[in-house]
């Protein structure tokens, strides 16, 4: 079986100097292997082929089969590195905490320990009618959370 640590240094290789990051390297027991990588301005065709002849020039067919995928990491999907929390600050996101509460609203931090998203919540000021919607922040730690993603607004 193909090694994960070493496709992964191959990527890394790659990466040196460029504004890609790294999302995800998978190595399925059968040697298919799955690289995502991703950019704050999107993922170009090009370099998705560049990065999989890079990583074919690397390893030996001879030694041993494999299948290469080479992609972005799917828009809608959710996060899986601080880099991608980064690059969306400022856009509307989804979060789904551990208790089963979705959160949307705007990523406006994200840090190595947390993050922080602005919603809007419906609070009852004391004596009012009707309640109004106040913008609020809440802040996640990433063990608090099932999952982060951007959320596609077509409006």
């Amino acid at each position: 079986m193909i090694d994960k640590n070493v496709v992964t240094r191959i990527v890394d290789e790659w990466l040196e100097g460029k504004d890609y990051f790294l999302v995800d390297v998978t190595v399925s027991p059968d040697d298919k292997i799955v690289v995502e990588i991703d950019h704050a301005e999107g993922v170009w065709i090009d370099d998705c082929v560049e990065l999989s002849r890079y990583i074919e020039s690397k390893l030996n067919r001879e030694e041993e089969d494999y299948e290469l995928e080479v992609g972005s990491a799917g828009i809608g999907q959710p996060f899986k590195v601080l880099q991608q929390y980064m690059i969306h600050v400022g856009k509307n996101v989804e979060v789904l905490d551990k208790s089963g509460k979705k959160w949307i609203g705007v990523l406006v931090d994200a840090n190595n320990e947390n993050f922080t998203v602005t919603v809007e919540t419906k609070i009852k000021p004391e004596g009012a009618k009707r309640p109004k919607l106040v913008e609020q922040n809440v802040t996640f730690t990433y063990d608090e959370i099932k999952y982060t993603k951007y959320l596609i607004s077509f409006r």
